[in-house]
């Protein structure tokens, strides 16, 4: 389990020196729930995230223990690090608004044909009880040839997930390469 710290101040200065530290600024919020502003020790919340099964994972902060859901975050522009991240409390028994991952597998025919593998959706946003939330959208791209592309309509969504986006959205396609 991820441990955190609560932040004494949510002032830049502070927060400067933390990051200086090896902390990763971050906030948990809920629906109906105070939030916390808090930081994790940078390495160990970037092998907690990778190392996780699903989309949620637990965090201890101030002596609570909390399913959480990584809603968003903040890379530097040069270094590409995380700067921040917005955790949100995933809550049984409410049907709230999460990001998926997207997955791909296979090697497409259009690589072959000079063409180039194009992602633009890497996480799918759903609205759902915590308890359904699937882990992941695996796609498999391995019959798509250049002009060919996987729609939101196109993915395998479980009965009680709703997809929030058009299903005319492109989530994975192939395009010419120049």
């Amino acid at each position: 389990m991820l441990k955190g710290i609560v932040r004494e101040s949510i002032s830049k200065a502070y927060n400067k020196r933390l990051r200086k530290d090896g902390y990763l600024i971050a906030n948990i919020y809920g629906v109906g729930l105070d939030n916390v502003s808090c930081a994790f020790k940078y390495n160990e919340y970037m092998k907690s995230v990778k190392s996780k099964d699903g989309v949620i994972f637990d965090v201890e902060v101030g002596g609570k223990k909390l399913p959480v859901v990584v809603q968003e975050y903040q890379s530097h522009p040069v270094k590409n690090s995380v700067l921040h991240v917005d955790l949100m409390v995933a809550q049984s028994g409410k049907k709230l608004k999460y990001k998926v991952p997207v997955r791909t597998m296979g090697t497409p025919i259009g690589l072959k044909n000079r063409g180039l593998l194009n992602i633009t959706k890497k996480r799918v946003d759903v609205k759902c009880d915590s308890k359904d939330l699937p882990k992941e959208f695996m796609l498999d791209v391995t019959n798509l040839d250049v002009g060919d592309s996987i729609l939101m309509k196109d993915l395998q969504v479980p009965s009680n997930v709703e997809l929030l986006s058009s299903g005319r959205v492109s989530i994975v396609s192939i395009i010419k390469a120049k």
